[in-house]
């Protein structure tokens, strides 16, 4: 009976942390969806979509925050901003979403970001996307 009740406090207590790891997935998706006057660079699904890949992105070990980017990429807050690191999430990411882009936000951007719409607006042009890192055409 305590294994049961210990393994049903695990599980309320693990989908709490799911749920708040894909909180700045769901509030920059929202945000994205509703901007007025259709500034979208992508179609409505194109956005739901891409809430998969932000959920399965912030699920990442070296991944401490995820949103979506108005542009398509995936932004990412890391845990640890070694280089190492991030080549480890970069190759994970890029293995899982051959087609993907992945922007690290670096320590310096973290302090002018208020918001989940400052992250939102962000462009990944910067980023190299995926394609090219595979060599994919």
């Amino acid at each position: 009976m305590k294994l049961l009740v210990a393994t049903a406090m695990l599980l309320t207590l693990a989908s709490g942390a799911a749920r708040a790891d894909n909180e700045n997935c769901r509030k920059s998706r929202e945000y994205l969806l509703g901007t007025p006057g259709g500034d979208l660079s992508l179609t409505p699904q194109a956005y739901n979509d891409l809430f998969k890949i932000c959920v399965a992105a912030s699920a990442m070990p070296n991944v401490k925050d995820a949103y979506i980017l108005r542009d398509g990429g995936i932004a990412v807050v890391p845990k640890q901003d070694s280089v190492s690191a991030t080549a480890a999430t970069l190759a994970q990411f890029c293995d899982a979403y051959p087609r993907g882009v992945l922007r690290f936000i670096t320590r310096k951007e973290k302090l002018s970001i208020h918001s989940v719409t400052d992250v939102a607006r962000m462009s990944s042009t910067s980023s190299t996307p995926c394609k090219k890192i595979k060599g994919l055409s």
